[in-house]
């Protein structure tokens, strides 16, 4: 048989392996606008269970979207409500105390934290989709906000002034919160990664422990300011304000704390001993006090609370003046970790509890929770973990239990006020320390540092930011130094040389499989990002310093094809398309072919669009796979070099 025939052959059998890449089906701009939106806003495709259902049926199915509690309420029982009642309670006992500490941690009257605890969880139990989670005050949210505020205006100054920015501050962080899950914009908040919260939670706990050494110690004349610095000096300075009785007293109460936490640890059945520790604590620093007349020893007390529900607030709110900026900032920056923490705690007890928790559900869950709150005297509340594991650990079934714990509350409010009036002050400066021991994570901090260096900097930037500067600047420059390295990502992408396994037609990273093998003639690089205005120049040149390292390696260079696996590239934009035009004219001078494997659907599409209008790409320099790429261009390079050889044979 006559040699050019076989060949001839030979190449046809190695065309019939070839799959050729096709766009996908013409789609208008409206169609893939509306995609790309549904795809954005509603990736769970919340109106798929209304399909094909009677109006009667929708409106059924709506109601129960929009209000979980019809849900649950359908198939509500006695045995249900047996446990929600123990699990109710017993967060009402941490609830009552946490309440009355975290609104002094906010600059705000006790009698708010309480306030708190009783409207929102009502609201909650109504809307809420996670039957763990225990709505009320939270030490990060109160620290943030009182902070916040505090720089314009003093909370013994002016405090009919300060209560009024705190409920403002509120009703915007609820509207801001609401918002985003009425719009479906929750991906806003997964900017705060998971290293930039754990570095922020210690570093917050880290300076509220800090701020109770007022109480702790007795000191009268203590500093507005957050950092570690201005605080130890504030301590040290004013050593002559130092009271042994209170000192005693917390060391007391504070080690009585720390050992119920760690009973409750070693021992989780054991879990009502931490819980209920605050309140007997509080109720036995209470009688002591009063016995001793505590007063008279320099031991601060509580003072008169007054009795009764939550008054309404809603002529309160102040949407002028000059202190709208501040307000509008606080409601900002106090939504946002409010909503984090809440939708963090309630997705971490979902999975423990195998159920699903619908993100955007809480979101207008606790959004509106706060604008309710901002007109009923409450300040900004969203589900804390303390009260969240206890409900848990209780055996909550449902959201009823938040209800139970209100209820309580609420007969706290209109009967035992009184009874807190002699309440020292060290022992909620006890109560908060014992809370926030548990924001610093030091297991978990170590386990980022094994796994990414750059995630370990940037919880610790957020740690040592909010220690040392304040707690809104600490978070801002945790998340820039975030937001600089996803930045970097898009300007730097990852592009790897690739090489053969030998034996099979599998192509990897030369530098993670040691026993990957160069193709002679070939350049093989893999991109694995999407191709856009950001990172075109850094392709370009990787790429050509690619093909010059080849040339220097050898006086005269074989390369014939680079090739660019394009699985990992998701999207290209216009200024993506401009590098493949520019690489096709810089290979063609030098005598080197680009090809491109499995480019998806977007990019084919976009490809394909401007091959029309410059013919750059063409149809036999697309393949499906590397190893498909590799044997059809061998063949043709061997069909040339032979024929190349009988030409000159011929010749000679």
């Amino acid at each position: 048989m006559d040699p050019n025939t076989l060949h001839s052959s030979h190449s046809h059998c190695v065309q019939l392996e070839i799959h050729q890449v096709v766009p996908p089906p013409h789609k208008t701009t409206l169609h893939k606008l509306k995609l790309r939106l549904k795809e954005t806003f509603f990736p769970d495709d919340p109106m798929r269970q209304f399909k094909g259902k009677s109006p009667k049926t929708k409106l059924i199915l709506g109601a129960k979207y929009m209000f979980p509690v019809l849900q649950w309420g359908a198939n509500y029982n006695l045995k249900l409500f047996k446990s929600d009642l123990v699990s109710g309670l017993t967060i009402a006992s941490l609830a009552i105390p946490q309440g009355i500490s975290y609104a002094k941690l906010a600059n705000l009257p006790p009698i708010v934290g309480l306030y708190s605890s009783f409207v929102p969880p009502l609201i909650y139990a109504v809307l809420g989709s996670s039957r763990d989670l225990a709505v009320g005050p939270v030490s990060i949210a109160s620290l943030v906000l009182g902070s916040m505020l505090r720089q314009e205006v003093s909370p013994s100054g002016e405090p009919v002034l300060f209560l009024q920015l705190a409920l403002t501050s509120t009703f915007f962080a609820g509207l801001f919160q609401a918002s985003l899950g009425i719009l479906r914009l929750g991906f806003i908040i997964d900017f705060l990664s998971k290293a930039i919260l754990i570095g922020f939670m210690a570093g917050a706990a880290i300076i509220v422990s800090l701020q109770q050494l007022k109480s702790l110690l007795g000191i009268t004349h203590f500093t507005k300011e957050m950092g570690l610095v201005p605080v130890m000096t504030s301590v040290f300075q004013n050593i002559h304000e130092w009271s042994w009785q209170t000192i005693v007293m917390g060391i007391c109460f504070l080690v009585i704390l720390l050992i119920a936490r760690h009973v409750s640890i070693r021992k989780p059945k054991l879990f009502w001993v931490s819980a209920g520790a605050p309140l007997m604590c509080v109720i036995i620093s209470t009688l002591l006090a009063f016995a001793i007349q505590a007063q008279n020893h320099g031991i601060s007390v509580i003072g008169k609370l007054q009795a009764g529900i939550n008054p309404s607030s809603w002529n309160m709110l102040k949407f002028h003046g000059s202190h709208l900026g501040l307000v509008m900032k606080t409601g900002l920056i106090t939504g946002i970790l409010s909503l984090t923490e809440g939708i963090a705690v309630g997705r971490t007890f979902a999975a423990l509890g195998n159920y699903k928790v619908d993100g955007n559900k809480e979101m207008m869950a606790i959004g509106f929770m706060n604008v309710v709150g901002s007109f009923t005297s409450c300040y900004v509340t969203t589900g804390a973990f303390s009260r969240s594991a206890v409900n848990n650990n209780a055996g909550a079934k449902t959201a009823a239990s938040n209800i139970v714990m209100s209820v309580t509350v609420m007969v706290t409010l209109l009967f035992l006020m009184p009874l807190f009036q002699y309440t020292p002050n060290v022992v909620l400066g006890a109560i908060i320390v014992t809370a926030v021991i548990g924001l610093v994570d030091i297991p978990a901090a170590c386990h980022i540092w094994k796994m990414d260096k750059f995630d370990f900097l940037v919880m610790l930037t957020a740690f040592l930011g909010v220690v040392f500067i304040s707690v809104q600047e600490g978070l801002a420059v945790a998340v820039g130094l975030s937001t600089f390295r996803l930045l970097l990502q898009i300007t730097r992408p990852k592009t790897v040389m690739m090489g053969n396994i030998p034996g099979t037609d599998i192509y990897r990273n030369l530098h993670q499989y040691m026993e990957a093998k160069r193709i002679p003639g070939f350049l093989i690089l893999s991109i694995e990002a999407p191709i856009n205005f950001a990172n075109i120049t850094y392709l370009n040149d990787r790429t050509m310093r690619w093909i010059e390292e080849e040339d220097n390696e050898k006086e005269h260079s074989s390369l014939r094809y680079l090739i660019l696996d394009m699985s990992a590239v998701s999207a290209i934009d216009t200024s993506g398309i401009s590098l493949f035009k520019e690489l096709k004219a810089t290979m063609e001078k030098k005598g080197i072919e680009l090809v491109l494997v499995n480019p998806l659907a977007e990019v084919i599409e976009k490809l394909k669009k401007a091959d029309h209008a410059n013919n750059f790409i063409r149809a036999d320099s697309l393949f499906l796979t590397v190893g498909e790429a590799v044997a059809s261009l061998s063949s043709t390079m061997k069909s040339q070099t032979t024929t190349t050889e009988e030409t000159q044979n011929r010749a000679t």
